[in-house]
């Protein structure tokens, strides 16, 4: 889009310090585990960082009144601006005439008269003023692009919460919550197993150190253990193993390879879950 535009785009990574914000949010989460007005001030703190770096007058975003349900009500808005220290620096077009003069408008650095007044959850206005000045393709307006407001992946990162100490938790341990099924059996173990053959790659490179299990014979998945190794757990593990395999049909028992580490590997044969039984576990 910035090529279409002809404009310089610099990609900032603000993922240092974003983890405090994830986990101990000031003004709480929205429906799953977004914190998203503390997740705006902070950005837009960033933001205000690289304003003053380059010496530009002022901040603008894409920002709608009342579009967005936990930061973008007339109330959030205001408090993002204060707590950020843009204050009124931060200018949203698409709904400035709803809004306060800004600085920028007041200094006549842009003028007011052709800004809008959108508002509302509606993207009709901007898909038609994008239509007007002739953009296309943009990505398809609908929700918000961020994982933590998918329910499924909030469902995942609240099980971990609830069986770990946030504040040990690192970027790796989020990005494992995007990939494979995941399954909490008991608190002291947990199984992901993964869905497709990309799945499977990834697991193996990313999973380096971890208890991963394989049907011997069989097509299926590969799987990864997390939890306390005990002979009950490794067997549930792989009878789940045996159930999402080719082999969940087969009566007899199955081989399934258990690798602990590159010295330490080993076989046991047991029989596959059924589709029922393992679903009680399926956090997403």
């Amino acid at each position: 889009m910035a090529d279409q535009l002809g404009i310089e785009l610099d990609v900032i990574d603000v993922s240092d310090g974003y983890l405090e914000v994830l986990h101990h949010p000031q003004y709480g989460y929205g429906k799953n585990v977004n914190p998203c007005v503390d997740c705006r001030i902070y950005l837009f703190d960033m933001a205000k960082w690289y304003m003053e770096e380059h010496g530009a007058h002022f901040i603008f975003t894409g920002e709608v009144l009342g579009q967005r349900p936990k930061s973008q009500h007339l109330e959030q808005l205001n408090l993002i601006a204060k707590r950020s220290g843009l204050e009124d620096r931060l200018l949203r077009p698409l709904s400035a005439r709803l809004l306060p003069p800004t600085l920028p408008e007041r200094e006549g650095w842009v003028d007011r008269e052709r800004l809008f007044g959108f508002h509302g959850r509606t993207r009709k206005p901007q898909i038609s003023l994008a239509a007007e000045f002739g953009i296309t393709g943009y990505s398809q307006p609908a929700g918000g692009c961020c994982f933590l407001t998918d329910p499924s992946y909030g469902k995942r990162v609240k099980d971990v919460w609830d069986h770990s100490e946030k504040d040990e938790l690192e970027w790796k341990d989020y990005i494992l919550l995007k990939t494979g099924r995941h399954l909490r059996v008991n608190p002291d173990l947990k199984v992901i197993v993964g869905r497709d053959e990309g799945e499977n790659m990834f697991l193996d490179d990313y999973c380096v150190g971890m208890i991963r299990l394989e049907v011997e014979d069989y097509r299926g998945p590969v799987v990864y253990v997390e939890g306390a190794l005990t002979e009950g757990n490794l067997e549930t593990a792989a009878r789940i193993t045996l159930r999402y395999s080719q082999a969940r049909n087969v009566d007899d028992d199955v081989t399934v390879s258990i690798r602990n580490g590159d010295d330490n590997n080993r076989k046991i044969k047991v029989k596959p879950f059924k589709p029922e039984e393992v679903d009680q576990w399926l956090i997403s």
